[in-house]
């Protein structure tokens, strides 16, 4: 397996409840039922809890430090209490420091519930969505957030919905590679700085830079905007890394593959990425040879694979016996010029 560099980011920590409201008011449609006093608090991790056994008394497992999610059983089991034992429920409940409260399935706080998380300063969230679906959604934008980040250096293009990322030296022409694709028709994710991040055990989401989005830097010419010049549909966001291709300069030492029969792969935190070396020299098409990476990747995808199925071929023609005609074709039409 080949080695490309990669610089590692800084893993949060955490993030303040504030943050979490900000970022998920507009998207999921959190709503704030409860005074702001506990926008300070950190969340530490990306999993949810449902409090049940904690709000029945058992709290020898309770796991706290998680947001807290009140669903339709929980809303009802403490409609059930009266309310001296529903403010001990919850005054049990509340000496834990509990990041947050999301209330689902349009459910709103008990007067008794809104009073004693403004008293320990916990913020409680409404959501419409059903409890599952609201876990669903918020654990994966926590997912994202407590996610493991690394940076590479090269440009990252969306080819025939291929996520493709150019790696090489420096001035080897990789945002040129790049801008000549985006002219054709594909879209930019990012170029320069390539914020990749794990997703799931087998998935890196590549995506460009606050400060530099979707700007090149082009040689000789300076900075231009890609969005600006080119139009919306010429940009990506974000964009599933699904090949690595190493751009170099033309070495008569090198090796090559001729037959594409063996498959490289590049590590990227530990993920493994199929990895293609393709060599410059003067004359060679880089972006026609890019976007038929890009489509044989589809083939294997969709289980044709050029290469094998050549051999296959070549094999079974060895294995006849007799002088078989080496012309391509039986018979010539009569369609002379």
């Amino acid at each position: 397996m080949i080695k490309i560099d990669q610089k590692a980011i800084s893993k949060k920590e955490n993030i303040s409840v504030d943050f979490f409201y900000r970022a998920t008011k507009d998207t999921f449609k959190l709503k704030l039922l409860s005074d702001r006093s506990g926008f300070d608090n950190k969340i530490f991790e990306q999993n949810m809890h449902r409090p049940g056994l904690a709000l029945a008394g058992f709290v020898d497992l309770f796991s706290y430090s998680r947001v807290q999610v009140f669903g339709n059983t929980e809303m009802k089991y403490l409609a059930h209490l009266s309310d001296d034992k529903k403010r001990q429920t919850l005054e049990r409940l509340f000496k834990f420091e509990i990041p947050c409260i999301i209330l689902t399935d349009k459910n709103q706080p008990f007067p008794i519930l809104l009073e004693l998380a403004n008293k320990h300063h916990i913020t409680i969230f409404g959501s419409q969505y059903p409890t599952t679906k609201t876990i669903y959604l918020l654990s994966d934008f926590l997912d994202d957030q407590f996610a493991s980040r690394i940076s590479i250096h090269g440009s990252f293009v969306d080819v025939y919905g291929v996520g493709v990322l150019f790696v090489g030296k420096s001035g080897i022409g990789k945002s040129e590679v790049a801008l000549d694709l985006v002219e054709r028709g594909h879209r930019l994710v990012a170029d320069d700085v390539i914020i990749l991040t794990k997703k799931g055990e087998g998935i890196l989401m590549g995506s460009g830079t606050n400060l530099v989005k979707h700007f090149m830097e082009i040689r000789g010419l300076g900075l231009i905007n890609v969005e600006k010049m080119f139009g919306i549909r010429a940009i990506r966001h974000q964009k599933r890394l699904e090949i690595v291709v190493e751009l170099e300069i033309w070495d008569e030492k090198s090796e090559y593959t001729r037959t594409g029969l063996d498959e490289s792969t590049v590590t990227i935190s530990d993920v493994e990425i199929p990895y293609i070396k393709l060599p410059i020299i003067a004359g060679k098409n880089i972006t026609v040879i890019s976007e038929v990476i890009s489509l044989n990747y589809l083939l294997k995808h969709y289980g044709y694979d050029s290469a094998k199925f050549f051999e296959k071929r070549l094999a079974s023609r060895l294995s006849r016996k007799g002088n078989d005609d080496i012309r391509g074709v039986d018979y010539f039409e009569h369609d002379f010029e």
